[in-house]
Order: structure tokens, then C-alpha cells, then sequence
């Protein structure tokens, strides 16, 4: 634990909240929720969007509503604005206000942008991205980001000193934990029309994410196997979407699999329980949430040996070529077919995600804050 300091009272630290969907809002409202049991004597302000006011005044008091659309020059100056009085400003994503006057913290969870083949010649990288990555990481008086991979990929991508960029690991939230709460599974699984057994993919459906692959396995197991499973996939993206579709289609699996494109931060956990095995299928990844939050709720994982998916699942996954579709379902079928190494996966899991714990990311956030404050 860091010890509070006598001047602490005197500090305020902004966080920019306005984005609380996604990773990135994972990220910032389990923050913000652990800044409220533990502020080490800091004093939060949160910048949120009206929309968002209700829910994170339940952990930060100290508000400021900016609603101006994320990636806009207008929240150049209005976060900037807003942010004047403060200490020092935390923003959790790489638009920062370049205006902004004092000490700031950028979090970046990733460079796929720059790094991912399917989007480095994006018209959006070329005139948005790439620039403002490039002039926020020079801004930025600290960089945080959450995974080893990520730090070695900004430090290439962007050219700053790796003593510049610490790495903090998300955390796994309480609500995600084993769950025998069959009943309540089951009244869910009636609302979203999912069918058991079932294999699950959470996250979006960009190119990165690498869904056509785990479709081409899937299709393998049901076609030429004696695999029973739907496959149920949780995320939407209405660019990708209709791509999966017809890929479905054209593989003959479009009745086996369901796209779900929402489901509620309470109903998650059941979905994760109820799951025989989570595929994360990624060629990219910042960290892969989706990954600790199955492993707590006691769900065997098999995911890419890409990028940072070893780093986070260690020995408790089991892992694939993502560009070998044959290679995956060959390891989703051994899980499958082997009650003892299901159950060897699923212990690990557990153990595994006990290491990651929001109480612990937040801690070492305050103690940076405190760094570039020279408060110790």
C-alpha cells in the first residue's frame, strides 16, 4: 500500500471519463470506482458526458459534464478548459488536449493503428491517428499502458524512451467469478435466444480480432466433426458485421452461430459461466480482458499465441497459430474430448486471474501520479 502524504489534500488529478464503452471504459470506471474506496488522499474530478453523469457520481462527486464528441478539435480546448485547475490530468486514450498546461498522463493500449496491416493505410490513421499518437506521446509527460508487448510496441512505433512508459495490467472485475446460478443463466440465455452448448467469442468483429478464422474452425468441427456446439459470438460492429454473415453463410454454419451484439454488465458473467470455452482468435492485442474474465469464471480458454495473449493467460490457455484454422480447432477439440485437461484449464484459470485485480492497477496509478508530482 502507499502511505498517504501529508500534501496529497492539496492535489487534484482529472480524469477524462467520456469514454466508458469498450476496454477503455473497463478501464476508466474501474479506476474511478477504486480512486473512490482509495484515493490515497488525492482528490478525483471526473470529466464525463451528461449521458454518463448519473452512474459516475456514484464513485466521483467532483464532476464537469463536457459533452463534445470524442476525436473533435473541439475537445482540444474544452477539455483543456476544464482540466485548468487541476494537478494533473490522466487521459485514459491517446486524443489528449494538446493545449493542455501541466503535468498529463496518456494512457495507450495499443499502436494497432499503426502496426495492424488493415488499418495503416486507413484514411483516418493517415490524417488523425498516426499524428496525434505521434504528438500526444511527446506531450505526455508519462506514458501507461498495459502489457509488456504494448510498451515494446509504442516505444517502436512512436520513438520515445522506454523509461517514458509504464506498464500497469488491467484487472479483473468482482461480478466476474465462477457462477452457479444456473436459473438466472437460463432466464437469460431465453432473452438472447443463446442455445447450449455453446462455444463463446467476446469483442468486436475488426479485422484484428480475426473472427474468420475461428468461423473456418468452427465450421470444420460442425461439418466434419461430431461437434453439438453453437458457437455464440458477443460484440458487434456494424462496418464488419455483414462480412460475418456472409462468411457464415458461405461456410454453412449461419444456423450454429449467433451474434449477440450487447449484453449487460450483469448478464456477462453468466454468459462467460455458462460457456463450455472461450476462443479469442486475435492477430492484435493491447491486453485481451475478455480472456481474464472468462478464466474467473472458471471457463477453459484457448487463444492466438499472438501479441500479448501469452503474457495474460500464462500457462492457463492453451494457444494456436492465428493464421491456422485447422491448429485451432484441433485445440478446441482436445478441450472438448478431455474432461482432464478441461478441468487442469479451468483450475488454472482461476488461480491465474487472481493475479490481476483492479485494487492493484489503481494503486500503482496513484503512486505514479504521486512520481510526477514529486510527492515521494
Amino acid at each position: 500500500m502507499v502511505k498517504p502524504h501529508r500534501n496529497h489534500m492539496s492535489k487534484t488529478v482529472t480524469i477524462d471519463a467520456r469514454w466508458l464503452v469498450g476496454g477503455i471504459g473497463t478501464y476508466t470506471r474501474n479506476l474511478l470506482e477504486q480512486f473512490h474506496r482509495y484515493a490515497n488522499g488525492f482528490n478525483i474530478h471526473a470529466i464525463v458526458r451528461n449521458r454518463d453523469s448519473a452512474r459516475v457520481e456514484k464513485f466521483c462527486a467532483n464532476l464537469t459534464v463536457v459533452d463534445s464528441p470524442i476525436y473533435t478539435l473541439r475537445e482540444q480546448f474544452l477539455i483543456a478548459r476544464a482540466s485548468r485547475r487541476s494537478d494533473l490530468l490522466h487521459v485514459p486514450h491517446y486524443n489528449a488536449p494538446l493545449l493542455h498546461r501541466g503535468p498529463l498522463v496518456v494512457s495507450i493500449m495499443d499502436v494497432i493503428h499503426l502496426s495492424s496491416p488493415a488499418y495503416r493505410r486507413n484514411l483516418r490513421t493517415s490524417i488523425y491517428a498516426r499524428p496525434m499518437l505521434n504528438a500526444v506521446a511527446r506531450k505526455a509527460d508519462h506514458v501507461v499502458t498495459v502489457s509488456t508487448y504494448s510498451k515494446h510496441e509504442i516505444v517502436r512505433a512512436l520513438g520515445i524512451p522506454e523509461s517514458k512508459v509504464t506498464v500497469i495490467p488491467c484487472g479483473v472485475g468482482a461480478e466476474f467469478g465462477a457462477s452457479s446460478a444456473s436459473s438466472k443463466f437460463h432466464d437469460a440465455a431465453r432473452i438472447l435466444g443463446i442455445r447450449t452448448p455453446f462455444l463463446l467469442y467476446v469483442g468486436n468483429l475488426k479485422p484484428h480480432k480475426n473472427v474468420p478464422t475461428l468461423l473456418r474452425a468452427f465450421a470444420q468441427l460442425r461439418n466434419h466433426g461430431n461437434l453439438r456446439h453453437s458457437l455464440l459470438i458477443v460484440g458487434d460492429d456494424h462496418r464488419w458485421k455483414r462480412s460475418v454473415l456472409d462468411e457464415c453463410l458461405r461456410l454453412g454454419i449461419r444456423n450454429s452461430t449467433i451474434l449477440v451484439p450487447y449484453v449487460s454488465q450483469s448478464m456477462l458473467p453468466l454468459v462467460y459461466a455458462a460457456a463450455d470455452l472461450l476462443v479469442m482468435p486475435s492477430t492484435v492485442e493491447g491486453f485481451g480482458l475478455p480472456v481474464l474474465e472468462a478464466m474467473a469464471c472458471g471457463t477453459p480458454v484457448v487463444a492466438s499465441s499472438a501479441a500479448s495473449l501469452p503474457e495474460v493467460a500464462g500457462d492457463a490457455a492453451l494457444y494456436f497459430d492465428p493464421a491456422n484454422p485447422v491448429e485451432l480447432a484441433a485445440q478446441i477439440e482436445s478441450v472438448l474430448q478431455s474432461g482432464e485437461l478441461l478441468a487442469s484449464l479451468r483450475e488454472k484459470g482461476l488461480q491465474r486471474a487472481k493475479q490481476f485485480t483492479w485494487h492493484e492497477s489503481a494503486r500503482r496509478h496513484l503512486e505514479l501520479y504521486a512520481q510526477l508530482l514529486g510527492l515521494h
